[in-house]
C-alpha cells in the first residue's frame, strides 16, 4: 500500500493495486517548517469515482473556478492524477536502477523504460475515454560526461554500459495531461563495499543537495526563483564542481512539461538578466532538475532524437514525409517530448522532423556532452506545493552508504538544511 498527503486537511489517501500502484513506495510531505508528517486519517477512494472524473471530496467551488481548480492540485483528483504518473515513473526507474549492469545496451534499457511505462500507464484510467495519458518524458540513458537526453534510435550503433561510469536515468508520464518527471544518477558496480570516491562522489553529492535545497525554497511567499539559483551555486561551490550552464527547472502545467516560471542554474549575464524573476504560489507544480559537472561546463551539441510539438504554432508544411511526422507525432504524443525512436518507420521520422524543426514546429532537446572525462550528475523531483506544504512525489533518496567525500556543507548552510529535517 502506498499512502501519500494532500491539501489543508491533510488527508492520507491509500492508492491500491487496482490502480497499478505498486507496494514499498511512498510520497514524502513536509509541513510549512519542513517537518516531515507522518500521521493521519485516511480517506477511502474508489477507482470508480475516480475513472468518472469525480473528485473524491470537494470544497465547495463556484462554477467560475470550476475549470482552473481542475488543473491544478487545489483539486483531490487532479492530485490523485499526480500521484498516479509519479507512482509509474517511480516504480519504472525502480526497476531500471536493478537493470543497469556492466555489458547492457543503452537503448535497450530506453526500450525497456518506455515499455514499463507504457504498459504501466495502460492499466489507469481505462474508463476515462477522453482523457489522454502517455509518455511525458522517454526514457533517456546519459553516460559520464553525456550531459542529458540521450535516447538513440535503433539503428544507430550500439553503446554498451561499463562498470564504473556514472549513467543518468531521466523518465516521465502523464494521466489526463498531468505530468510526473524524475532523473536519477548512478554509478554501475558502486556499493558500500565499493564506494563512490572523489570527483563523482562529489559531484552526485552537489547535484542532489542542491536539488533538496531547491525543493525546501519553493514556499511561498519565503525565496525567489533567483535566490534558489544562488543557492545551487553556494552548493556547488562547496563540492567544487559547477552547475551545468543555463539548465532550467519548470513549472508543470496540465499539457505544458515547459511552463512559464522557471529556475534557472548558472546563467550567463545575459541570460541572468533576462530571465523573469517570479515567486512561488500554493497549488503550483514544479520539476526541479539539477545537473552538475566536474567540469568547466564547455557543452558541445550532438545529434537530437529528442523533440516535442511547439505549443500553437503552425506552419504550412511543403514535404509530404513532414506532413506525416507531424500529424503522427501529434496523434500520439500532444505536446509531450518524445523520441524518433518510437516511430515504426525510423527513416520518415527523421526525413519529416527536419523540415518541422526548421520552422519552429518542434522543440529538439539538445544531446549535450562536457570534455572526455568529465562527469554529469542529475537529479530530478516533480514536486507539488500544497497549503500546508511540498509534497514531493518522484525521485528516490541518494544512498549516502555509497558515497565518500570529504567535502563538507558550510556552517551557515548546516543550519538551514537542519530546519529542512535534511540529513548530510
Amino acid at each position: 500500500m502506498v499512502c501519500f498527503v494532500f491539501d489543508c486537511l491533510r488527508w492520507c489517501v491509500a492508492l491500491n493495486v487496482t490502480f497499478g500502484i505498486c507496494e514499498g513506495l511512498e510520497f514524502q510531505f513536509f509541513d510549512l517548517k519542513n517537518e516531515k508528517v507522518s500521521e493521519f486519517p485516511e480517506v477511502e477512494l474508489f477507482e470508480e469515482m475516480a475513472e468518472k472524473g469525480r473528485p473524491v471530496s470537494r470544497s465547495s467551488i463556484s462554477s467560475d473556478d470550476e475549470k482552473g481548480v481542475m488543473e491544478t492540485p487545489a483539486s483531490d483528483l487532479v492530485v490523485t492524477k499526480y500521484a498516479m504518473a509519479a507512482d509509474i515513473v517511480n516504480a519504472v526507474l525502480k526497476e531500471l536502477i536493478s537493470a543497469i549492469k556492466d555489458g547492457v545496451e543503452v537503448g535497450e534499457i530506453c526500450d525497456l523504460g518506455d515499455r514499463l511505462m507504457s504498459e504501466r500507464i495502460a492499466k489507469v484510467f481505462k474508463k476515462e475515454k477522453d482523457a489522454l495519458k502517455g509518455i511525458a518524458m522517454p526514457t533517456c540513458i546519459s553516460i559520464n560526461n553525456c550531459v542529458c537526453h540521450f535516447s538513440p534510435l535503433r539503428s544507430d550503433p550500439p553503446v554498451i554500459i561499463k562498470d564504473g561510469q556514472m549513467v543518468k536515468i531521466d523518465l516521465g508520464a502523464h494521466i489526463d495531461g498531468f505530468i510526473a518527471t524524475t532523473a536519477h544518477t548512478i554509478v554501475v558496480g558502486a556499493s558500500p563495499e565499493n564506494k563512490i570516491k572523489g570527483r563523482r562522489a562529489n559531484v552526485m553529492l552537489a547535484a542532489y543537495n542542491a536539488m533538496e535545497a531547491a525543493i525546501r525554497m519553493l514556499r511561498p511567499g519565503l525565496y525567489k526563483n533567483m535566490e534558489i539559483t544562488d543557492m545551487i551555486d553556494k552548493i556547488a561551490n562547496i563540492y567544487q564542481v559547477k552547475p551545468v550552464e543555463n539548465m532550467l527547472s519548470h513549472e508543470l502545467r496540465k499539457n505544458k512539461i515547459d511552463g512559464e516560471k522557471q529556475i534557472i542554474q548558472n546563467p550567463g549575464e545575459k541570460q541572468r538578466s533576462e530571465m523573469t524573476k517570479c515567486s512561488f504560489e500554493k497549488f503550483e507544480v514544479y520539476a526541479i532538475d539539477i545537473l552538475m559537472s566536474t567540469g568547466k561546463t564547455r557543452i558541445l551539441d550532438s545529434r537530437t532524437t529528442v523533440y516535442k510539438k511547439v505549443d500553437d504554432l503552425v506552419y504550412s508544411l511543403k514535404v509530404k514525409a513532414s506532413r506525416m511526422f507531424l500529424s503522427a507525432a501529434v496523434n500520439k504524443y500532444g505536446l509531450m517530448p518524445f523520441t524518433l525512436r518510437s516511430f515504426e518507420d525510423e527513416k520518415l521520422a527523421k526525413m519529416g522532423v527536419v523540415e518541422c524543426e526548421r520552422h519552429n514546429l518542434m522543440r529538439p532537446y539538445q544531446v549535450l556532452y562536457e570534455r572526455d572525462g568529465e562527469f554529469v550528475a542529475q537529479f530530478k523531483s516533480t514536486v507539488l506545493i500544497m497549503p500546508n506544504g511540498l509534497l514531493k512525489i518522484t525521485g528516490f533518496p541518494l544512498d549516502m552508504n555509497m558515497l565518500e567525500s570529504d567535502m563538507k556543507i558550510e556552517d551557515q548552510l548546516v543550519g538551514f538544511f537542519r530546519q529542512s529535517q535534511q540529513l548530510f
